[in-house]
């Protein structure tokens, strides 16, 4: 199973919350009031996103968190990379080296490419798309299990 850490899963929460608030500065306090997270998590979430570029503190009284571009502009790819790094799923596919078994494995191409796919389907994604209402799941085309349920000729 392919996993994102809590603080990755908390980040996209957190993001989608202030996307509601475009353009607006919303204090730690209150994203963790909306998100129903602990303040020391939101807080250090919102540490993490910063120094990534993607969202800006505002000081004072009227200061808070704001997003660093439009909703369209942040992928889900961007909120990844600020959370865990450079988006692989195994080690050959961040560089050569790493893995010790890489002398002998024939599949490191392949997991690059799995793993070029998945970035790809996460960079499609933006914030934009996190925040609107989910559509309902698409059904699986019962013909198609028929098929792979019936014994071969």
């Amino acid at each position: 199973m392919l996993r994102i850490s809590k603080l990755t899963d908390y980040a996209t929460v957190l993001m989608a919350a202030l996307a509601r608030h475009q353009h607006q500065c919303v204090a730690a306090s209150q994203l963790a009031d909306q998100t129903r997270l602990e303040v020391p998590t939101v807080a250090k979430v919102l540490k993490t996103l910063g120094r990534s570029g993607l969202v800006s503190s505002i000081r004072g009284v009227n200061g808070g968190y704001r997003l660093n571009a439009t909703v369209e502009e942040i992928s889900v790819a961007d909120i990844v990379r600020a959370m865990e790094g450079p988006i692989a799923l195994t080690e050959c596919g961040l560089e050569a080296g790493l893995c010790s078994h890489e002398t002998n494995c024939h599949l490191r191409g392949n997991w690059q490419r799995i793993g070029m796919a998945v970035e790809e389907a996460l960079e499609r994604l933006s914030l934009a798309d996190l925040i609107r209402p989910s559509s309902p799941r698409i059904a699986i085309r019962t013909d198609t299990l028929a098929r792979a349920d019936s014994p071969s000729n």
